[in-house]
């Protein structure tokens, strides 16, 4: 039999994805379905002398779909490929529902017992001749983890079989496997080992909160060790002492003043380049997504990675279900809101893990007005924590009452309701490091690819702005707000501009102005609800679309014009 194509189909939180990293090398690509936002994985596997796609198709319960994704995984079945339907082997019983539909379809199938490891430490023992027998095709032990089974199932990959099973009703399926259960699977008494006792800990609400509590904490203080050192000694140094004096020959060659030079340097700064602040395509349009953003990213991105295959994130969901149902949201909202703390750009790139357009729409619009990122926040607590801690507290309780009334309002306002979240608790396994790294690489690959591009074509947008005095008409139209109802210099207008490019910038630029404690909460408070950056906000309307961009930035003016007003008057 020609293998040309490989279906990895199973169950959420079975190992696909770690056994895909055993079957393909470093080079994958992570696509939409066509027509959709459902991500899958696909890269190539050498077997034999040809070179064979593996698609790691998204996880389903069912091929009877209930939800999108399990849409998409039908689909893909349906087309030409032969199907390794991974079992997770410490569940033997529910996963052998869909190993029944797909034995139902003409494609030839074989069966990975993956989790092979963990039955030895449940009790569960499984005679797998005897399921091979009762299923009627190849049923190989695997252990993704290990690399357990990976060789024997390539090997046996040419004995996959078309069992074309009559189509039977569910109660029939179901009955069927009782009798195979019963059968090929004994179980035997054992004690609880110490990550199951913390399983139990972490589900529970008493135990479970304060747990998410301080891994969150804990997270986002490695996010941010990580990120600052990766900034302080790689990527700054990088910049300052190898790209700095190829911009000052070309700055020298450009003319400073002329347009070009305005467009591709920016601005000098006391009469020198500063990549913060210059605001050149190849200054801050470099320098912002690649040394100021990519280090959060990566260290985001791999804590993310971490917990992921640890098995966490799907009990933190789970906590935080009931309350972000109140927003219009299901539990796993949170993802995004946590990579949004980190930079918006992930953080609205991950709203493709939510269905339905009305939970993305909410999720992004609460994520842009209330969840600053990693960079801001460190300016606020800088900046307005000299004036007393109290002050700090009130920008951010001001920012998560916001989150809440925006959700609260939104969820109403908006028709349709926040689906159930249906998703599987697995255990909790150490992660492996070779795929945690591969998913890591693949993340950061995906972000450059996607937001790089968007970035320096926003800087270059705003430039021309700048360049044609078009952003000073505005400062100029707009500074009795500024004034009059906001209480803030006519100066401060300066930073509300740039906070378009670099919201921590902007919030910097508070500094100098000598405001008093009342406007600069005022002001760290607007720049952290207003517009996003133009990275985010390129990424927005790639994700949302022109429509629901402009009512989303409709909602951002109105909250931030009423924030501040209400601000201003409850300081005074």
């Amino acid at each position: 039999m020609k293998i040309e194509k490989i279906l990895l189909v199973g169950n959420p939180n079975v190992g696909k994805s770690a056994i895909f990293s055993r079957l393909t090398g470093a080079k994958v690509i992570i696509s939409n379905y066509p027509g959709t936002t459902v991500e899958f994985t696909q890269g190539r596997m050498k077997l034999g002398n040809e070179n064979v796609m593996v698609l790691d198709v998204p996880g389903t319960y069912t091929l009877e779909p209930t939800c999108k994704a399990e849409d998409v995984a039908c689909r893909m079945v349906k087309e030409d490929g032969l199907a390794i339907n991974i079992i997770d082997a410490t569940n033997l019983e529910r996963n052998l529902h869909l190993t029944l539909q797909l034995l139902e379809k003409d494609i030839p199938v074989i069966v990975a017992l993956n989790m092979w490891d963990d039955t030895k430490h449940r009790g569960i023992y499984i005679d797998v001749k005897k399921l091979e027998e009762q299923l009627g095709v190849p049923v190989i032990p695997t252990c993704a983890l290990t690399g357990e089974g990976i060789k024997e199932l390539i090997d046996r990959l040419e004995e996959a079989k078309e069992k074309n099973l009559p189509v039977s009703s569910d109660s029939q399926k179901w009955e069927k496997i009782g009798k195979i259960v019963a059968e090929v699977q004994k179980l035997t008494h054992r004690h609880h080992t110490l990550l199951e006792r913390l399983e139990d800990l972490s589900i529970k609400p008493l135990t479970g909160l304060p747990i998410a509590l301080a891994i969150i904490y804990c997270a986002f203080w490695v996010v941010r060790f990580i990120g600052e050192n990766l900034i302080g000694y790689i990527f700054e140094p990088l910049f300052t002492k190898f790209w700095l004096p190829l911009l000052m020959k070309l700055s020298a060659f450009l003319v400073e003043g002329s347009f070009l030079h305005h467009i591709l340097i920016g601005n000098f700064i006391e009469g020198k380049i500063n990549f913060g602040q210059s605001f050149g395509l190849l200054t801050t349009g470099l320098f912002v997504p690649i040394a100021m953003v990519l280090p959060y990213i990566f260290s985001f991105y791999l804590i993310l990675g971490f917990l992921e295959d640890f098995g966490y994130l799907p009990r933190l969901a789970v906590l935080i279900d009931n309350f972000m149902h109140h927003l219009g949201l299901h539990g796993y909202a949170i993802i995004p809101f946590i990579l949004g703390l980190g930079c918006k750009v992930p953080g609205i790139l991950a709203t493709r893990l939510l269905e339905e357009r009305r939970e993305k729409f909410i999720a992004v619009t609460l994520m842009v007005i209330g969840v600053p990122c990693m960079a801001q926040i460190a300016m606020i607590v800088g900046l307005v924590g000299q004036r007393g801690g109290k002050y700090v507290a009130i920008v951010f309780g001001t920012l998560f009452a916001l989150l809440v009334i925006k959700g609260l309002i939104l969820n109403r306002v908006l028709k349709g309701a926040s689906p159930e979240i249906l998703v599987e608790i697995p255990p909790y396994r150490i992660p492996q490091i070779q795929a945690v790294i591969k998913k890591l690489w693949m993340r950061l690959s995906g972000f450059l690819k996607e937001a790089l591009p968007l970035v320096l074509l926003g800087v270059l947008f705003v430039n021309i702005l700048y360049t044609l005095k078009i952003i000073d008409f505005f400062a100029h139209v707009f500074s009795p707000i500024l004034t009059g109802l906001w209480g803030l210099p006519k100066e401060a207008i300066s930073a509300l501009v740039v906070g378009f490019l670099r919201k921590d910038v902007a919030v910097g630029m508070l500094g100098p102005l000598n405001l008093s404690t009342r406007q600069l909460v005022v002001g760290s408070t607007i720049l952290a609800v207003y517009f996003p950056c133009i990275a985010t906000y390129i990424v927005l309307i790639k994700e949302l679309g022109i429509k629901d961009t402009l009512k989303s930035t409709s909602i951002m003016i109105i909250v931030a014009l009423v924030i501040g007003i209400l601000l201003n008057l409850i300081l005074v």
